[in-house]
């Protein structure tokens, strides 16, 4: 009793801690669960077992890890290395990318497409932010995306909030589409087995049918004030170069076909038997090989502090399964359903994108897989159906409001200092609407198929 009262009690700390933002998650998450293995496991439940299972450093020595002939084990138990490794590897070869000016320029050869008429690049980079974001990190895309609207916002004279609005809406969506699209889908994967072509067949679909009625809601919204800009009048040949955006031609060429090469590694893993820390390990080797010069800075620049902040979240939730605290509350939502299939899926998917729009999604989606996995087994009712459903819900969820989404945060901070700053009132007028539309297209969408 003592340790599910101090598991409980280190996991809320840790949860409002990250919510009121006053220091580091990382930290955050680290020290919490550094208390998780005194506390709980050390001095609570004398259990060197359960500390073994949390760190769970013997998954990098089992072949599993790192190929699977058969199928995917379902394991959620302590630090999921396959997640961290996988997104180690994807961080190093977007940072490769980048510094080669490949986003860029793309996003420039696609505006001139178009020929830089405004509402036609409204569209595009909505579409652009879905595609990317379904195979890089939304928060990447969001960076350099929102830099380059705001760079032809000022050539175009028109406003880029409408633009950046839109970026970040689309960028959560098309991450929601796959399972290397946002982070809770890769923790959901690799958690329970998932492959890139399960994802896509499933949350893929209805995040294709959203996208399309999320364009034209958007279209509604902003078309007016993107129309009365004047960049549609002015000479194509008075618009940037896109070839001016390759830095480095050589490391452009390469950075995109190992690009080519993670994503081909990612559709056909189900089939090749290849795990997702043995693509993301063999991306960031032949990044780095293929950059020797820059191998060092790209390194440096890895977000290591999100790969902690993960670390630590993991042992947090590893507390709360070993000490039955997610068993139980899997038992009182499942009494709260009734055993109604059709209702617990309303539940998870309404609870998870309210939650997912006020705290991370990240912690929130980690501490969810254990309970929908006792669900499955209790309740009778298809695990991956639920699994669809946490993954929707804490993807789009995100969306709703400034804080709800590291992409929202990275989106409206590039165009506050560019002088566009976002109020919370701005945000939620727009992104508010969109994300109850989704969610209840992606209720439909469930019920429609699963039952």
């Amino acid at each position: 009793m003592l340790a599910q009262v101090l598991a409980v009690i280190i996991f809320v700390v840790m949860f409002l801690l990250i919510v009121t933002d006053k220091i580091e998650r990382h930290i955050v998450s680290l020290g919490c669960g550094l208390l998780m293995i005194l506390l709980v496991f050390g001095l609570s439940m004398h259990s060197m077992t359960a500390i073994t299972e949390t760190l769970n450093l013997h998954s990098f020595f089992t072949v599993d890890f790192w190929y699977q002939a058969g199928e995917a084990s379902e394991s959620s138990a302590g630090i999921n290395w396959a997640t961290i490794v996988f997104i180690l590897g994807m961080m190093i070869m977007v940072e490769g990318m980048g510094k080669a000016g490949f986003f860029r320029w793309l996003c420039l050869e696609i505006a001139g497409l178009v020929k830089y008429k405004t509402i036609p690049v409204f569209i595009t980079f909505m579409i652009m932010s879905a595609v990317l974001a379904m195979f890089i990190d939304s928060i990447t895309v969001i960076l350099f995306l929102a830099a380059v609207t705001l760079e032809l916002a000022q050539i175009l004279k028109c406003n880029p909030l409408p633009m950046i609005m839109a970026e970040i809406f689309c960028a959560n969506l098309g991450g929601s589409a796959t399972m290397c699209g946002d982070p809770p889908n890769i923790i959901i994967g690799t958690s329970l087995g998932y492959s890139f072509g399960d994802f896509i067949s499933n949350t893929g679909v209805m995040a294709g049918i959203s996208l399309i009625v999320v364009i034209v809601y958007f279209y509604l919204c902003f078309h007016k004030q993107l129309a009365a800009s004047k960049g549609a009048q002015m000479a194509v040949t008075e618009y940037p170069d896109p070839k001016d955006a390759i830095t480095d031609k050589r490391a452009f060429i390469t950075s995109t076909v190992i690009f080519a090469i993670a994503v081909l590694l990612l559709v056909t893993h189900a089939q090749t038997g290849l795990t997702v820390a043995f693509i993301g390990t063999f991306i960031a080797v032949i990044t780095l090989i293929s950059q020797p010069k820059d191998a060092a800075e790209l390194l440096k620049k890895v977000d290591y502090k999100t790969l902690l902040f993960f670390i630590g979240l993991f042992i947090v939730v590893g507390g709360l399964e070993q000490t039955g605290i997610l068993a139980i509350v899997a038992s009182f939502i499942g009494k709260i359903s009734g055993s109604n299939a059709m209702l617990m899926v309303a539940i998870i998917l309404w609870i998870s994108a309210i939650a997912s729009a006020f705290v991370d999604n990240i912690p929130f989606a980690a501490t969810m897989i254990p309970i929908i996995q006792s669900l499955a087994a209790t309740q009778g009712v298809d695990l991956s159906v639920l699994a669809w459903t946490l993954s929707m819900g804490t993807d789009i969820g995100g969306s709703a409001t400034p804080i709800g989404a590291s992409a929202n945060v990275v989106g409206i901070s590039v165009a506050s200092k560019q002088g566009y700053p976002v109020s919370w009132g701005y945000y939620c007028k727009y992104a508010a609407p969109a994300t109850i539309l989704v969610v209840l297209i992606c209720m439909l969408c469930i019920y429609a198929r699963y039952f």
